[in-house]
This record gives structure tokens, C-alpha cells and sequence, in this order.
């Protein structure tokens, strides 16, 4: 049916005050008054193309979803808002994720223009419902990282990529400039996909764990349209969950062990064999000597340098294991080495590169959304004015494209 004015007023009225915006607010965006604004959502004044196209933007939403004909004001974006009213509250923040938004949606109209079938690329879920307390958080985190490496066959090995993977899941991972005590994000929205945010003002190494992270949300808690990370929810069950299985994901067991025998510890401090023949059981013993399996720093960094996390992650996927490799005094110990940049100081000593150069994680969401888009315009499904707009939303200047254009002739191509 089609939707009269006093109706498209009511859905945007409805929109902003998800969004927890004021008409004072929207009438700024606009460049318009508030006066203006509330005669749009009484359904007194006409509504521009141009007007809705910003409005959709502005709350986060398809321009069509105004239009058809069922409408509710809850969505993604709305339930993060709410759960996180500073993010909202936040000009820049609430900008970036506006953009993610869209950089979802039009990433998804490119793969249907396209014909590329994402359907079967669906991230596995594990209803396992919500932990009754923290042990089983941990225990329920550890056991889906360990099904989930099995299913996606990456053995006992470091993930070289922890974004790369998640593109390769069907979710679309993007860093984006976040609140200092947000590590990230989970959007999941029909038109747009699972998007998983990781904080771009963290270090390499935090945003691996921060991907890992919002993996485990992805798998875990896919009834929630959107969560928020925080470090001031750590002690959650469903965040003490998304961490264990984070640390899972990234150092598993069979790997770390076998890298810390490779070192020559992790021995027991007495090991027995036996072997027994039809006559009787020679028996053999060994002891390991007193301090020579404690844990060292420059023991340590390496650890964490093969799996790509921080010492501190290292140190306590350690003192998680069972049997744990770390005592609570080398817990102790170790952790006010690292508080002191000590295993920085081991690192450099020992020639690993800098984390920061090591584990840059590439931009696989943009190599594939301009990859799209430029296949989409060269086949001539989107115009060169669309083109530059989608270049925009990544932050790559029309004069760029035209270049590449120009140089690669593909205008020649189509």
C-alpha cells in the first residue's frame, strides 16, 4: 500500500526518538529548524528524496524501509544506542557507526547485483543459552573455541589473519574509532549482515582479541541484534564467556603446549613409564630439576609473539590450562614484568618484530567492497556518481577512482 504523509511522519518521528535524537538535534543535520522537522513528522509539510535520503542516514536505516509496508522503529543501531546512550551521545562515534551501517547494506546490494550467493557463507551458532555462573562462562567459552577451530580445520596452529577468517565466515569485520573502554562491537541486521567492530585506537594485538571476541558473540549470542564490549562489563557472563573463548581461539591447547616443549618446559616435576612384557614391568622414572620449568619472561614474549597475542593474554592462557603451567606467585611475577615493559624490553633484545608491523590486520571488508563496486560499475550496474559515493563511505576520494579508472580502461572494458 502505499504511505501517506501523516504515516511516513510517524515512522520518522518513531526512527529519531530510537535513535534518541531531539528535532533541535535532526533540524541541525538537516540545515533546517526544529519547527520544520516536527511539521515533516505531523505529516504537514512534504518530505524531499533528498530530505529522506539524509534522514535514512542520519537514523541508521534503508531509505526503504520508510516506504514499505511494515515498519518498526527498532533496529540494530537503536538497540545499541540503548545500550550504550554515550555512543549516541557521541557526535563522531554515531557518525562511524552510521557509516558501518550503510557500508553493510551496500555491500549487500553490490553482492546481489552481482549474483554472488553469500547464503551458504553463515557463521555456525551454538545455542548453549546463558551460563549460570562464571566457571561454566569459561568452560562453555573453551569448549565452542575448540569445536569451532575442528570445524573450521585450522588445526593447533596461530591465526594469521583474525579478520580475514571472520570475512571468510560471512561476517564483516571493520575497525572504526570507539570510546577508549569499548573494545567492540556486534551488529546483526537482515539487509546488512553480521558486522564486528574492533576498536581502531587499540594496538594490533587488542584488536585481534577484540575480533576473537566479537566472534564469540556472533556464535554464541546471535538472538541479540547488538552488543557492546566494555571493560567495565568484563565480570558479564556472556563477556567472561566471549573472553575465554577468545583466548581458546587464538592459543589453543595442543598448540601452546607443544610450543613450550619446544622450549623445553611444561615437563611434570616426576614422570613414570612403565613397560610391561609377559614376564614382568621394567619401570623408569624421571625428574625434572628444581626451577628448571618456571616460566621465564623472554619465554614468555615468545609465546605470545607465535599466536599473535600480548604477553599478559599469553601469561594467563597459561595459568588457565590444565594442569596450569604458571603458579600463582610466576603469575605474580611475571604479570609485574609486563607492568614494568620488561617483555617489551625481553622482546626487542631478542630481535621480534614489533607487533604493530607483524600482525597489521588488513582491511579485507575494503579490498572487497571496492572490489565490488568497481566490478559493479564496470559492467555498467551502478553509475560513476554511485561509484564515488561508495568510494566515500571508505574513505577513498573520487579523484582516486577516476585515476584508477582512467589507467586500468576499464571504462574501455565494459
Amino acid at each position: 500500500m502505499a504511505i501517506d504523509r501523516q504515516e511516513l511522519g510517524r515512522r520518522l518521528r518513531e526512527a529519531r526518538e530510537a535513535c534518541g535524537l531531539t528535532q533541535q538535534q535532526v533540524g541541525e543535520k538537516l540545515g533546517v529548524s526544529r519547527a520544520t522537522v516536527a511539521q515533516m513528522e505531523l505529516g504537514n509539510r512534504e518530505v524531499t528524496s533528498l530530505e529522506l535520503d539524509r534522514l535514512a542516514w542520519l537514523y541508521g536505516r534503508d531509505i526503504r524501509s520508510f516506504l514499505a509496508p511494515e515498519f518498526s522503529p527498532e533496529d540494530a543501531l537503536t538497540v545499541l544506542y540503548r545500550a550504550g546512550p554515550d555512543l549516541a551521545g557521541n557526535g563522531v562515534v554515531a557518525e562511524e557507526l552510521r557509516r558501518c551501517i550503510a557500508l553493510g547494506r551496500e555491500i549487500s546490494n553490490l553482492e546481489k547485483l552481482l549474483d554472488i550467493e553469500r547464503d551458504y557463507l553463515v557463521p555456525a551458532q551454538y545455542p548453549l543459552g546463558v551460563p549460570a555462573n562464571r566457571w561454566e562462562a569459561i568452560r562453555q567459552g573453551i569448549r565452542v573455541a575448540q569445536e569451532e577451530r575442528r570445524r573450521l580445520d585450522l588445526g593447533d596452529a596461530a591465526i594469521p589473519d583474525v579478520a580475514e577468517l571472520l570475512e571468510s565466515q560471512g561476517v564483516r569485520a571493520i575497525t572504526l574509532p570507539l570510546p577508549e573502554d569499548v573494545s567492540g562491537l556486534t551488529i546483526r541486521e537482515e539487509g546488512v549482515g553480521i558486522l564486528v567492530l574492533a576498536n581502531e585506537r587499540h594496538g594490533v594485538l587488542r584488536r585481534r582479541f577484540s575480533y576473537a571476541h566479537e566472534y564469540a558473540h556472533v556464535l554464541l549470542d546471535r538472538d541479540r541484534p547488538g552488543t557492546i564490549s566494555r571493560a567495565a562489563d568484563r565480570d558479564e557472563l556472556l563477556e567472561v564467556r566471549a573472553n575465554a573463548f577468545a583466548a581458546s581461539f587464538l592459543m589453543p591447547e595442543a598448540g601452546v603446549l607443544r610450543f613450550i616443549a619446544g622450549l623445553g618446559k611444561g615437563l611434570p616435576s616426576r614422570s613414570v613409564a612403565e613397560v610391561y612384557d609377559e614376564a614382568g614391568v621394567v619401570r623408569a622414572q624421571r625428574r625434572a630439576r628444581p626451577g628448571s620449568q618456571t616460566i621465564q619472561i623472554y619465554e614468555l614474549v615468545q609465546l605470545a609473539h607465535a599466536f599473535g597475542v600480548s604477553a599478559i593474554t599469553a601469561l594467563y592462557r597459561l595459568r588457565n590450562l590444565r594442569p596450569p603451567l604458571v603458579t600463582e606467585a610466576e603469575l605474580a611475577r611475571l604479570k609485574n614484568l609486563i607492568e614494568g615493559g620488561i617483555d617489551k624490553e625481553a622482546r626487542e633484545i631478542m630481535e621480534l618484530p614489533d607487533p604493530e608491523t607483524e600482525y597489521t590486520t588488513h582491511n579485507e571488508f575494503k579490498r572487497r567492497f571496492l572490489g565490488l563496486a568497481l566490478e559493479a560499475y564496470r559492467r555498467e550496474l551502478i553509475s560513476r556518481a554511485k561509484l564515488a559515493e561508495l568510494g566515500q563511505l571508505v574513505k577513498v576520494s573520487p579523484e582516486r577512482l577516476a585515476r584508477l579508472i582512467e589507467d586500468a580502461g576499464i571504462d574501455e572494458d565494459a
